[in-house]
């Protein structure tokens, strides 16, 4: 492998990860559909490539489809709602704000409702601003196509991302007062903070006790969360961090990561509640994962 090609695919790698990982919402299928990205690259004849990025992000959203299509098989025989697997992110994410907006938990569940194909141009154009005709090349359609592709993928997401969606800044003051609300089990203190539509999802994955089905109102969100026996344990530690480019709360038990709550916060109220616990989403909360447009 040659020192130049070993290069372009360093120098792109946060920017590939991202983009497998939008696609995907799983990390660690992100890092194999990378590995395979590798492979394919390292036979290419740099000779014949103009582009290296257009080259390698065309390989990666191949690799990711067709990864995509095995994952949605799998999420039909998933124990209790499926979430993205949460990363934690380092500041310069959050300062890019839609970066931040793209890799949010509650952007990537609007992602999950998009087709494989829709959701491959919707991240490349929307996100990326890869031009139509290297998208095309990507998921192997007309240019022409791929320009309807993406209207009608933009129309389907704006229907149903968040609406007054707020700051990273906004979301952490509600985040402050919802984390003291739960360390203290204050009930009006959760409603207070809580949309009362707001929706909680639980994912334990078949392997952690979890709700098996979203729990909607803050009428019954709010005592559910005021008695939590997690939160309530003495060997319990929570704590803020950035989790996909937003505040969000993590919880520990003896030192290790149980639960990972992110947020979706709209005109100043959580609309949206996200709990990870199934363990083998969360073999990435030790260290900061890399991000890049």
């Amino acid at each position: 492998m040659s020192d130049t090609a070993t290069e372009a695919f360093v120098a792109h790698r946060n920017l590939l990860f991202t983009v497998a990982y939008e696609m995907l919402g799983s990390a660690a299928d992100a890092e194999d559909v990378l590995q395979e990205t590798w492979l394919r690259w390292s036979g290419v004849d740099l000779g014949t490539v103009e582009n290296p990025r257009a080259y390698l992000v065309r390989i990666t959203t191949r690799q990711a489809l067709g990864r995509l299509r095995t994952l949605g098989r799998r999420k039909e025989s998933y124990v209790g709602p499926w979430l993205p697997e949460p990363l934690l992110t380092s500041p310069d994410v959050a300062d890019d704000v839609e970066l931040a907006d793209s890799v949010s938990m509650a952007m990537l569940l609007v992602l999950e409702t998009l087709t494989p194909t829709e959701r491959a141009v919707f991240v490349l154009r929307e996100v990326f601003d890869v031009p139509y005709g290297e998208i095309a090349e990507a998921v192997g359609k007309t240019p022409a196509a791929v320009h309807q592709i993406a209207h009608r993928a933009r129309a389907h997401v704006a229907a149903r991302r968040p609406r007054g969606a707020a700051s990273p800044g906004e979301t952490k003051d509600v985040l402050d007062a919802f984390h003291r609300a739960v360390r203290t089990g204050d009930l009006q203190g959760l409603l207070d903070v809580l949309s009362p539509d707001v929706v909680f999802l639980g994912d334990g994955g078949g392997v952690v006790q979890a709700v098996l089905e979203p729990v909607v109102g803050a009428a019954l969100v709010a005592p559910l969360l005021a008695a939590s026996r997690p939160v309530r344990d003495e060997a319990a530690t929570m704590r803020t961090a950035q989790v996909n480019g937003h505040p969000a709360l993590i919880l520990r038990l003896g030192g290790e990561v149980d639960t990972v709550v992110a947020l979706r916060v709209e005109d100043g109220l959580i609309t949206g509640l996200y709990a990870v616990r199934n363990p083998e989403k969360l073999s990435r909360m030790d260290q900061e994962t890399a991000l890049g447009r």
